[in-house]
C-alpha cells in the first residue's frame, strides 16, 4: 500500500513515529514528514512559520506545496493527514475535488470543538474517516459522521510508571518552544529560580543552537539545562509549564504542575472573543469535561509573576493531583497507533 502523508508539526512526526511501527514495512510512505522516517519531498524546516507576516511570505511556498500532493494523491492508495488544519483540511478539499474516491483519513482533527465549528460539517462531508484523540469530540459531530475515538498518542508514547510520594528535589522549568513565549516566561522563571529550594531543570528544545539559548533564555545561572521533557517531568516533584501539550504530558506522568502562560495582549484579547472555553490547559479541558472541575491550577497574562506561581507551588496537594492524574489516564483509556493502523489498512 502507498500512503501519501502531509505531517508538517514535530508532534505531529513523534506520533507518526509510533503509527508507522504499527503499520509495518508493507506500507510505503511518500509526502510530508520527517527525513528519519523516509524520503520526504520537503525539508520541515522550511516550513515553520515565525508570526503573520511570515506565513504571508510563505503562502506562494504553500501553495506549490499543496500542488505537489495534489500530483502525488494520484498515485497513492490512501492519504494521512496529521494536524496542522491551516495546511492539511484545504488539502483535504483539493484531493476530494480531483479524485472524489480518494480515502482520505485525518488523524488528530482540527479543534473545531472550539472555535470554528463551521468546520465541522466540512470535515464530515470531505473526510473519509476522522480519528478523534479526546474523549469528548466525536460528541460535537452528527451521528452520520465518520468519526472515531481511536485513544490518546501520548500513552504510546509515555512510560506511565507508578509514582511515590517521595521527593526528588527536582523542579522543571518548560517555558515553550516558540520565541515569544520564551521571552516573555524566562524573566518570570528566573526571578521565580531563587525562591525555590531545588535542583531546576530547563528544558530547552535540542535543536536550539548556543546562540538561540543566549537571546531567548538570557541568563540562566542556577539551572540545570535538559532537552528530555518525558524524563525531566518523570523525575521532578513539580514543573512550571507553558501552555502546550507538555501540559497534558505532565498530567499523565503525574507530575504535579501549574500552566503559565503570557500572550501578546491583542493575540490574547482576540482568541478570548473567539474560543469559547473555561480552561486554556487540555488536561483541565479533559477533566473537566469528564468530571466538572479542573486538574490544575492555571495563571494567566497579569496573573503570571514569581510570588503567584511559588504560591501555587506551595499550594499544591501532591497526593490528590497524583489520584486525579491516575483519573485522566484511565479517561484516555489507551494508545491510538494500534487503531489507526487498523484503519488504514482495513479502509476499502
Amino acid at each position: 500500500m502507498k500512503l501519501l502523508i502531509s505531517a508538517l508539526e514535530h508532534s505531529a512526526n513523534i506520533h507518526l513515529r509510533y503509527l508507522v511501527r504499527e503499520l509495518g514495512d508493507e506500507v510505503e510512505l511518500c509526502g510530508i514528514f520527517d527525513s528519519s522516517l523516509g524520503e520526504s519531498i520537503v525539508d520541515l524546516r522550511s516550513t515553520s512559520i515565525m508570526g503573520f507576516v511570515d506565513a504571508l511570505k510563505k503562502l506562494p511556498f504553500f501553495f506549490r506545496l499543496r500542488d505537489r500532493m495534489l500530483e502525488l494523491a494520484a498515485t497513492a492508495d490512501k492519504v494521512l493527514l496529521i494536524d496542522s488544519s491551516g495546511f492539511n483540511l484545504p488539502l483535504a478539499k483539493a484531493i476530494r475535488k480531483r479524485y472524489p474516491e480518494k480515502e482520505i483519513i485525518y488523524y488528530i482533527l482540527p479543534q473545531a470543538w472550539a472555535w470554528k465549528k463551521k468546520r465541522i460539517p466540512v470535515l464530515e462531508r470531505t473526510i473519509t474517516k476522522l480519528c478523534s484523540i479526546l474523549p469528548f469530540e466525536p460528541s460535537y459531530y452528527s451521528k452520520e459522521a465518520p468519526i472515531e475515538y481511536v485513544g490518546h498518542p501520548l500513552l504510546d508514547e509515555i512510560d506511565i510508571r507508578k509514582r511515590d510520594l517521595s521527593p526528588s528535589g527536582k523542579i522543571t522549568f518548560m517555558p515553550g518552544s516558540r520565541p515569544g513565549e520564551i521571552k516573555r516566561l524566562m524573566p518570570v522563571f528566573r526571578e521565580l529560580r531563587p525562591m525555590l529550594e531545588c535542583n531546576a531543570l530547563l528544558v530547552i528544545p535540542p535543536h536550539f543552537t548556543q546562540t538561540q539559548v543566549v537571546e531567548l533564555y538570557g541568563d540562566i545561572t542556577g539551572f540545570e539545562i535538559v532537552h528530555e521533557a518525558h524524563a525531566s517531568l518523570a523525575e521532578s516533584d513539580f514543573a512550571f509549564i507553558c501552555s502546550g501539550t507538555a501540559t497534558l504530558e505532565a498530567a499523565l506522568i503525574g507530575t504535579p504542575f501549574v500552566l503559565v502562560y503570557i500572550a501578546k495582549a491583542l493575540d490574547y484579547a482576540i482568541a478570548r472573543r473567539l474560543v469559547k472555553l473555561d480552561y486554556v490547559g487540555l488536561g483541565n479541558i479533559l477533566f473537566s469535561h469528564a468530571f466538572g472541575r479542573p486538574l490544575h491550577p492555571e495563571l494567566l497574562q497579569n496573573e503570571v509573576y514569581a510570588q503567584n506561581l511559588y504560591n501555587a507551588y506551595r499550594q499544591t496537594d501532591t497526593a490528590a493531583f497524583f489520584s486525579d492524574a491516575e483519573r485522566l489516564r484511565g479517561l484516555l483509556g489507551h494508545g491510538s497507533a494500534k487503531r489507526v493502523s487498523e484503519i488504514i489498512k482495513d479502509l476499502k
